[in-house]
């Protein structure tokens, strides 16, 4: 009787220790998600699409992050879907001095607390009309600063003005890998691709080893690289710049807003710079992998945003900030558009936005094609409203039960309204744009007044 009660209080504690084990399990995958099944990770990552959630922005209302962004092209199976900023991902140390910095060298000097009329979240702002020189809009333009990936612009312009062969190929080293940040990158040691695809790949997807290793493959190799660098700089009469290395994860590599625009005005009449900046995706086999790099720029991805750009590069580690670089058309003007030290991707976008809207403000110029590009609703409405047909009835607000098709016509009312206000906006801007006249006799922001008066109605017809 007694075996049989211990082999009982035996059996017992043995199921136990398995229940109790197959609980941890998700526990464990919860904090080791590289771990679980790939299928698992497949449903995690496409979850809040299949349920209609979406990630809360942090861009300000009417930015680009609120808009649809580009379809990447539909990819062969087994493709490596590469994200768009993930080169741009500082995981390192960061400088040989010790511990990781906590801020960047921008805000440890309180340079974003110097005000600006359009509240900007960056540190540093440029804005200069390409074609007469003339600054439009500054913000501590002269200060010296890391500039990140930016460094490729300079990297890239040089490869292609040493005349090298652009079918020449070249191979992924160990010298390659980023040791002190530790970025990530597709191109393991070995991998081999052409001076083309690694130009094209540093420029849209700011690729690390790509950009090293047209450096390292340059005449003279790296060291030549960083002195060609440095004179061209100096050429140019960017007097505040420095480099040290091809790709910009060092943070000795620095310039000022101002040597940016003159480089960013020099970059943008090389037509392959031009192209391969702003390619919104791309398909690359290598080493019998194919990828899909994605351009790190939201505004180049965006299909939407209503933005002409011609050339464009973007730059990250934790001493920069979020930087941006911009050869754009705004309302039949080329500029530059340089910002340096964002806190994050959405806030340089959004400072992109708020500057353009400023500018066309104050030079009371017609940007139709912005104002037209905004009055557009983005897409998931149509899919919320898609949604709501194919429900019979549901719970109000008030606990009332409506009919969803009844919501769905005035949810499509509501859009066409909307659309149609705005154009008529843009039409009456066009006739008469209102003008308001400061100290100097300039427009103030007439441009971002309209639209606030149209998001407030907008407000307003949601809540009826």
């Amino acid at each position: 009787m007694a075996h049989s009660r211990k082999r009982d209080l035996s059996l017992a504690v043995l199921v136990a220790a398995v229940v109790a084990a197959g609980g941890m399990v998700p526990l464990y995958r919860h904090y080791h998600p590289e771990h679980a099944p790939a299928g698992n990770q497949a449903a995690k990552a496409s979850a809040p699409a299949a349920s209609g959630a979406t990630a809360p922005a942090t861009a300000a209302p009417g930015t680009a992050e609120t808009e649809t962004e580009a379809a990447a092209p539909p990819a062969p199976p087994g493709t490596e879907l590469v994200p768009a900023e993930e080169a741009e991902n500082d995981h390192g140390p960061g400088s040989g001095a010790g511990a990781a910095p906590a801020i960047s060298v921008a805000r440890a000097a309180g340079l974003h607390l110097k005000p600006d009329p359009m509240r900007l979240g960056s540190s540093v702002a440029l804005v200069v009309d390409r074609d007469t020189g003339q600054t439009l809009l500054s913000k501590n333009e002269d200060a010296v600063l890391p500039i990140a990936s930016l460094t490729k612009l300079m990297t890239t312009l040089l490869v292609t003005e040493a005349k090298q062969p652009m079918d020449e190929v070249l191979t992924i080293t160990q010298d390659d890998v980023d040791t002190e940040r530790h970025s990530k990158s597709r191109l393991r040691p070995g991998t081999t691709l052409t001076r083309e695809e690694a130009l094209h790949l540093a420029l849209m997807s700011s690729e690390n080893r790509a950009a090293h290793a047209l450096g390292r493959s340059y005449p003279g190799g790296l060291t030549k690289m960083v002195e060609a660098m440095n004179a061209r700089a100096k050429a140019l009469g960017m007097k505040n710049t420095t480099y040290v290395d091809p790709t910009g994860l060092s943070n000795r590599n620095r310039s000022t807003a101002r040597d940016l625009s003159i480089l960013v005005s020099e970059a943008v009449k090389n037509p392959l710079l031009r192209e391969f900046s702003t390619d919104p995706a791309h398909l690359a086999t290598l080493g019998g992998r194919t990828l899909q790099y994605r351009n790190s720029d939201a505004l180049v991805r965006n299909s939407r945003s209503g933005w002409e750009i011609e050339l464009q590069k973007t730059g990250y580690i934790v001493e920069a900030g979020r930087c941006l670089t911009l050869a754009t058309k705004v309302a039949g003007h080329d500029l530059v558009m340089v910002l340096l030290d964002a806190d994050s991707n959405n806030g340089r976008v959004a400072d992109a936005q708020r500057m353009r809207r400023w500018v066309v403000s104050q030079n009371n110029w017609q940007d139709s094609n912005f104002a037209v590009a905004r009055a557009e609703p983005p897409r998931h409405a149509a899919t919320k409203v898609n949604v709501a047909r194919n429900e019979v009835k549901q719970v109000g607000a008030k606990g009332k039960t409506v009919v969803a098709k009844g919501k769905t016509v005035v949810a499509k009312n509501n859009a066409r309204s909307r659309r149609k206000q705005a154009r008529s906006e843009v039409a009456a801007t066009k006739k008469s744009p209102a003008v308001a006249k400061g100290k100097e006799g300039r427009v103030h922001q007439t441009f971002t007044a309209r639209h606030s008066a149209r998001d407030k109605e907008e407000e307003k017809s949601k809540k009826t």
